[in-house]
């Protein structure tokens, strides 16, 4: 069976509106027209779309099914036009880049910014990942760029330290924890928390690993931003889980105490992976190198991390 892109806009439209007419504005038809296309509609699919109630027009449960699935179909087709629309403008090249929550919020946007105001021909392709999914991804090729915590195994990938970052705390000023320099996270896990929303990368990494040690995070809310966390936290809503990075650059103007973690898990050395016998394209090294030229003087060898075969980060 073919569907008509016209109908499904405009069947959309008149169960957003409750309404044929307004839908069919919508929809830029005349109400005429759009009831015959509708009517035209659940003849074709055998069953009734839409049932009349006091307010108006309401979709039957499988105008509800339609609706979803029309909706799945004109986001595909705005990410259609998203992705072929940089070469209507010339521009050409592709790089892949698969990154976690730290690394996105924290250390890419001004890397990123820097390197494609100077290459503004490159489109870059990015991600939010787990670490653990970003090297499978690198590893199998969908990914040309992996930016990962942790070290990682020296066989089918070279590591290329990025930054530097530690996993903190953050508790309200007269929090007890607050004085402390240290804590074990058992230490807090009767506590409640204020979290990065689930399905990030950072929200199953740090549950992930709490799990694994026999706890549990008692999640009080979820935000969608690290600074929302340290807001949160420091307002006494809960305590927070973030990277020092994320709390010395969005926490300037907000009171909160800072209290390192004292886990293996919370050490954040943030490397740039690709494949060991893989030749990257023109635009995917130049992109490393740029990333590499932005890092700290004091970052560790890279050849040093390189043969290091530890377990990497769960995020």
């Amino acid at each position: 069976m073919q569907y008509d892109l016209t109908d499904l806009r405009l069947f959309a439209a008149i169960a957003e509106e409750a309404n044929l007419t307004r839908g069919a504005a919508r929809a830029h038809l005349a109400a005429s027209s759009a009831s015959h296309r509708l009517a035209k509609l659940e003849e074709s699919l055998g069953v009734a779309l839409f049932e009349r109630h006091a307010r108006g027009l309401r979709p039957t449960r499988a105008g509800e099914a339609l609706l979803g699935h029309a909706r799945q179909v004109f986001a595909q087709l705005e990410q259609m036009h998203a992705d072929l629309s940089p070469f209507a403008r010339g521009v050409r090249a592709q790089v892949s880049l698969y990154a976690n929550t730290n690394a996105i919020n924290c250390f890419l946007p001004d890397d990123l910014g820097e390197f494609l105001r100077a290459a503004p021909h490159i489109r870059v392709t990015m991600k939010e990942m787990t670490s653990p999914e970003i090297l499978r991804c690198v590893t199998s090729g969908e990914a040309e760029i992996g930016v990962v915590a942790g070290t990682v195994p020296a066989d089918a990938l070279i590591a290329h330290p990025y930054r530097r970052d530690r996993i903190v705390l953050v508790t309200p000023p007269c929090h007890p924890m607050s004085a402390r320099a240290r804590v074990r996270i058992s230490e807090v896990l009767d506590q409640p928390f204020v979290m990065l929303h689930a399905g990030s990368a950072f929200h199953t990494g740090l549950m992930n690993y709490v799990a694994e040690t026999g706890g549990r995070l008692d999640v009080r809310i979820e935000v969608r931003s690290f600074e929302a966390v340290l807001r949160m936290a420091g307002a006494g809503v809960g305590l927070g889980l973030v990277p020092r990075s994320a709390a010395e650059r969005f926490g300037r103007q907000r009171p909160f105490a800072i209290v390192d973690v004292d886990e293996p898990w919370a050490s954040r050395d943030l490397s740039i992976v690709v494949r060991r016998n893989a030749s990257l394209s023109a635009h995917a090294q130049s992109l490393v190198d740029a990333l590499l030229a932005s890092q700290p003087d004091h970052m560790p060898d890279a050849k040093r991390r390189e043969e290091k075969n530890c377990k990497h980060s769960p995020y």
